[in-house]
């Protein structure tokens, strides 16, 4: 009869334990990805609402705006970063992107197997999902070479800009480290913020030097090749020459095409669109011209820094492309937002299959599921959507004309940050709009997708009559 108690409470926590599993099982993928995003805004906006993180008091709206955009690598701000912000609060910046950049449950997962416990299929799964990996296999040898990887990069690009910046006084030596710091996570992780805008000594803001706006461009574009890529460069060195000789993948010969070929086309056209005799470029040399509109180029599509003095004084035709590029964004699984370059590449390819008579959608010898074409249709779709609908919220509740008002929310989607100078004059409901954005085009549509839309088997038990219908 002993024996029989004694196992009792044994049982019990075993049971309980039991209980606990299944109930974190029927969390939803998506939804712990909104939860952990939310969570690590929350922290934000409590941690910069302290005193010792401003030089004046800020209301909970800015804080909440501010602690968004940053763990969403946005960059749109309300508040000046450079003096409005202690040294104490700008740490709190910088921490808030990288963990938003690197993805929130990535460094969640990584944190789990560095105190040694044991990562569940549950967890390896949120992290595939979250990622856009097709298996979660092997994903915790992924996550540690990923990590190491981008600390890697980042690090470079701070030790160039900290020997840059001291070296050429611009810069005071003693704050040169953290500002090499602040900006190279910021690049990277495809965050707007900077220490320039604001203080007179810098009236252009951000340095326009050719070392400055290369380092920093490069770091925007590795960062927003995306996760796959890097892997499988990584797994084709540590395999050997034999590995390296193989075709790269679709994925990666895609996202490496696409982010060539936006750069250049947003690269040749703003250096048409701001050559004219009133253009913002029109003042400054061939050599100059070229450099800045490379630069803004590669920063457009989600990181977010402006290189042109007169930002907000750029042409209709400029306004348009980087909207367009904004919105294409940066590839799957990366540090920026958007449609990402993946969406963009299969529409294009299952666009040029049908005009050419294909029955397959095809890209480099290689044929695409239809599943994928239809996720990128619905990634499209359900884009434009939130975006037409956000712009005409802002249009009604707003004192602004279509173009910076769709130029606003486009650049919250893309999580770009780039302004035409109407951010700090929106009010709480527009706030509140732009916030929403941000969060949406940090998680994604597809993620959200998937929460809300409930997925069952009863249709593919179902077969309807097919008809015809005239498009076109």
């Amino acid at each position: 009869m002993s024996s029989v108690l004694d196992r009792r409470p044994q049982l019990t926590e075993a049971a309980q334990e039991a209980m606990t599993l299944q109930r974190k099982r029927r969390v939803p993928i998506p939804l712990r990805l909104v939860i952990a995003l939310a969570t690590l805004i929350g922290v934000g906006t409590g941690l910069l609402l302290l005193p010792s993180m401003t030089t004046q008091p800020i209301t909970l709206m800015d804080a909440l705006f501010t602690a968004t955009s940053a763990s969403a690598v946005t960059g749109l701000t309300v508040l000046s970063t450079s003096t409005i912000f202690t040294r104490l609060g700008q740490w709190v910046i910088l921490f808030l992107m990288q963990f938003g950049g690197l993805g929130f449950v990535v460094v969640t997962v990584l944190t789990v197997r560095l105190l040694g416990r044991r990562v569940s299929l549950v967890d390896r799964l949120a992290v595939s999902s979250s990622l856009g990996l097709a298996s979660p296999r092997a994903i915790l040898d992924v996550l540690g070479r990923t990590v190491a990887f981008m600390l890697a990069v980042e690090g470079i690009g701070t030790l160039i800009l900290w020997i840059h910046w001291r070296l050429s006084g611009t810069v005071a030596a003693a704050d040169a480290l953290f500002y090499a710091l602040f900006h190279s996570v910021a690049a990277f992780c495809n965050a707007g913020f900077d220490l320039f805008s604001g203080l007179p000594q810098y009236p252009e803001g951000l340095p326009t030097d050719a070392i400055t706006l290369l380092t920093l461009g490069w770091l925007v574009i590795l960062g927003g090749l995306g996760i796959p890529v890097y892997m499988e460069f990584l797994n084709r060195r540590a395999k050997g020459s034999g590995e390296r000789r193989r075709r790269l993948s679709l994925q990666t010969r895609m996202a490496l095409w696409s982010a060539l070929v936006l750069v250049l086309i947003g690269w040749v056209g703003l250096l048409i669109g701001e050559y004219r005799q009133e253009g913002v470029l029109a003042n400054l040399p061939l050599g100059e011209r070229l450099l800045r509109t490379w630069f803004q180029s590669a920063s457009a599509r989600t990181a977010g820094f402006a290189s042109l003095s007169d930002f907000a004084s750029l042409h209709e035709a400029s306004r348009l492309l980087l909207i367009c590029l904004m919105f294409i964004g940066s590839g799957p699984a990366s540090m920026g937002g958007g449609i990402t370059t993946g969406t963009f590449s299969v529409l294009v390819a299952a666009v040029w299959s049908l005009a050419r008579g294909h029955d397959t959608v095809r890209a480099g010898q290689r044929a695409v599921a239809m599943t994928t074409v239809w996720r990128a249709v619905t990634v499209l779709l359900i884009s434009l959507a939130v975006v037409v609908i956000s712009t005409w919220l802002l249009l009604l509740t707003q004192k602004l004309s279509f173009s910076p008002a769709l130029f606003e929310v486009v650049s919250a989607f893309s999580t770009t940050g780039l302004t035409l100078g109407v951010t700090d004059t929106l009010n709480t409901f527009g706030r509140l709009v732009v916030i929403a954005m941000m969060f949406w085009g940090r998680l994604g549509a597809i993620t959200i997708m998937i929460l809300l839309v409930k997925r069952t088997g009863r249709d593919s038990l179902v077969d309807y009559p097919v008809e015809t219908v005239l498009v076109g």
